[in-house]
């Protein structure tokens, strides 16, 4: 594509160059540079593309972007723009051609639920004959392909590749799990959502946002930007009533609003509901009728994600029975209050709850459930949110009966350091630590200290019997553990096998 058409359309750009350059590639990673490629110098957490612009030229850049051009850089073309990010996003919508415009885009977020409600709606969408891509935390997949997932939202230019592959293979709907990272980053500025769902919201990603005000405007990005005209544009903000940052985010938004929740006022609710080890069932209540439902899922908290489904699902007029088909096809999700089948037919649950809120849910969910003792397997993750991890000791005390504080991914901090601010909350419930020898003497209430969440995992299988449940929290579907800077294979699920064979 010709530099002069790539570039076309800006707000404000400065060009220092030939318009008629052919431009064969763009990316934003210096090491990525081919000869003939554009090179976006974008500002990150860690690291400033604006450093690496000798070394894209070296590899052959025929053309640079950037908010600042400093030393020799010789005849090649420039681009002078105020935001590097923002330029990228145009550039990437351009260069693949506008994807998305034949494709209806659903963007899911919120603190928690995400995933599993984009697999619900994956399955909804399947069930009426339609054909849908999935963007989110697991995996991207589409079209019988996966692809790894390396961040929950992909940079834009990644996004906009993905999205130009899965318009090739037809598929029609594009379901993502949209990050507050991804918003603040800008990196879905060229994506028209057709139905943007919040979930709930919490305390997470404060090593990033910094405060709670400044993670929740970047959630609201995404209702901000929805739009409200004809036909062709019109779009759907999906939002949980009974969160209380609901009704800010209905106040914010310019598009149609669609209410779910187990309030009288939510548009999209449930009642008659019943939850057990197999699963739950309910009966949906939508403005297009009424219907029974079950599910393999458990617990209240996936009523909410069921909610959030459907109520996107009828209003992008999919048929309800083919919602009610969705639902019941759906048996498991990776890593998501999945229960792991083992040989000694213990009750264990893995479940990727690794913000307070998120723990608290899953207990909540699980203790009902619980004819025994209730067993939490958890840690915090390094170079992440230090404030949280007390907090999520306070929670694991409070709604277990025995708890493993344990490493979840350590990554550059020390792991006994993570574990002791952690105790610092189990303390504070009142829980007093157990000491273990071969797991006999624990019989709780306690907590126990296991840095080596292998050995961890162990002895929380070991001293559980039948009636007991086991939750493993924190990881859910990763299989790999960070230590330092290496990430090696662990796999919770595999790990429970192996400890109950």
């Amino acid at each position: 594509m010709k530099l002069g058409r790539l570039i076309k359309g800006f707000l404000k750009y400065d060009l220092n160059g030939d318009p008629e350059l052919e431009i064969k590639g763009l990316s934003y990673d210096s090491r990525r540079i081919t000869p003939g490629y554009l090179f976006v110098a974008i500002k990150g957490h860690n690291q400033n593309g604006h450093d690496y612009v000798q070394d894209a030229i070296k590899n052959g850049a025929v053309a640079l972007i950037a908010e600042d051009f400093k030393g020799p850089l010789g005849d090649i073309s420039k681009i002078k723009v105020p935001d590097s990010r923002e330029a990228l996003s145009r550039l990437a919508t351009r260069f693949y051609e506008n994807p998305c415009r034949t494709m209806d885009i659903i963007g899911i977020t919120g603190t928690n639920g995400k995933t599993t409600t984009s697999y619900l709606l994956e399955s909804m969408i399947s069930a009426t004959g339609a054909r849908p891509g999935v963007i989110g935390t697991i995996n991207y997949r589409f079209s019988g392909k996966t692809v790894p997932a390396q961040v929950t939202t992909p940079e834009s230019l990644d996004l906009m590749r993905l999205m130009r592959e899965m318009a090739d293979e037809g598929v029609t709907h594009v379901v993502m799990e949209v990050s507050s990272h991804a918003l603040d980053q800008r990196r879905t500025l060229g994506c028209p959502f057709r139905a943007a769902i919040f979930t709930n919201f919490s305390r997470d990603h404060l090593d990033y946002h910094n405060t709670m005000e400044e993670y929740f405007q970047a959630k609201s990005l995404l209702f901000r930007g929805l739009k409200k005209g004809g036909p062709d544009e019109k779009s759907v903000a999906i939002i949980n009533a009974d969160d209380p940052k609901g009704e800010e985010l209905v106040a914010l938004t310019r598009a149609d609003v669609v209410t779910y929740g187990l309030g009288l006022k939510s548009q999209v609710k449930a009642d008659f509901i019943s939850l057990d080890k197999t699963g739950l069932r309910a009966r949906l209540v939508t403005p297009k009728g009424k219907r029974e439902i079950q599910s393999s899922l458990l617990g209240r908290i996936n009523i909410y994600n069921i909610l959030a489904a459907t109520a996107t699902a009828i209003s992008l007029d999919m048929d309800l029975d083919a919602v009610v088909e969705g639902i019941e096809r759906l048996k498991v999700i990776p890593g998501r209050l999945e229960l792991v089948q083992n040989r000694r037919g213990l009750t264990v649950v893995v479940d990727y709850a690794h913000t307070p809120d998120a723990l608290q849910k899953a207990l909540e969910t699980l203790g009902p459930l619980t004819e025994g003792r209730l067993i939490t397997v958890f840690g915090c993750g390094g170079d992440r949110d230090k404030g949280k991890r007390d907090k999520m000791g306070l929670v694991a005390g409070q709604q277990s009966d025995i708890a493993f504080i344990t490493s979840d991914n350590p990554r550059t901090e020390d792991p006994e350091s993570i574990v002791a601010q952690i105790e610092k909350g189990v303390q504070q419930s009142g829980m007093t630590k157990e000491k273990w020898t071969n797991g006999a003497e624990v019989a709780g209430p306690g907590y126990c200290i296991e840095v080596d969440r292998r050995r961890a995992i162990q002895k929380a299988i070991a001293i559980a019997d039948e009636k007991d449940l086991v939750l493993i929290a924190g990881k859910g579907h990763e299989d790999y553990q960070i230590i330092g800077t290496e990430k090696r294979h662990f796999d919770d699920r595999k790990e429970v096998a192996l400890a109950t064979n």
